[in-house]
């Protein structure tokens, strides 16, 4: 792990590297600016900022739930390619075991916030999230299946290189969701919704 001071200098090289002087005013502080942007961005490297996945026992309120539930929201992260940002949409699904547990709603966007803060590819978010959840629901009565969808703009293809607009979308699906069609298209509906 190399020190704050020899990365502060490391980027006061690649601003001199594409032809900026790193003692112009307006770049005086960007060293640590971006030391502390990093340290934001990047905080799924930091176990410490690991969300606790909250559960709850299934029907301890009286109702034992085994339909599906699902969940939307925004994600962001860095291509590990050209450390370039891609942002978009997720649809998540699961489908709790009637003797298992129920995720607490707010801790799925806590996950996808924390595998997202890496320097990551797609495919590889939608499994870390699926997985991370799914092991936080335990093995004993594992969820009847998980399903995550995500649709995200990519500025190293947008900005750079072909510049061509558009977006990917990755999938991951577990249990029901992969075995099911049924199922599969009842989330599949959600997402066009």
């Amino acid at each position: 792990m190399i020190s704050e001071e020899k990365a502060r200098q490391d980027i006061r090289e690649l601003l001199e590297f594409i032809g900026e002087d790193p003692n112009r005013e307006g770049l005086k502080e960007t060293p640590d600016r971006m030391l502390r942007m990093f340290k934001e961005m990047f905080r799924g490297y930091n176990e410490q900022e690991k969300p606790v996945i909250t559960t709850f026992p299934n029907g301890q309120d009286g109702i034992i739930y085994d339909n599906m539930v699902v969940d939307t929201g925004t994600f962001y992260s860095v291509c590990e390619h050209h450390c370039r940002t891609f942002f978009g949409e997720y649809w998540f699904a699961y489908i709790p075991n009637p003797k298992g547990r129920i995720l607490g709603l707010s801790k799925i966007g806590r996950t996808v916030d924390y595998c997202a803060a890496r320097l990551q590819v797609q495919e590889r978010l939608v499994f870390d999230v699926v997985h991370m959840l799914t092991e936080a629901l335990g093995t004993e009565h594992p969820p009847l299946g998980m399903a995550l969808m995500m649709k995200g703009r990519h500025m190293c293809k947008e900005s750079r290189g072909v510049k061509k607009g558009g977006t990917m979308t990755s999938t991951y699906l577990t249990g029901a969701f992969r075995k099911s069609a049924q199922v599969r298209n009842e989330f599949l509906a959600y997402v066009k919704e």
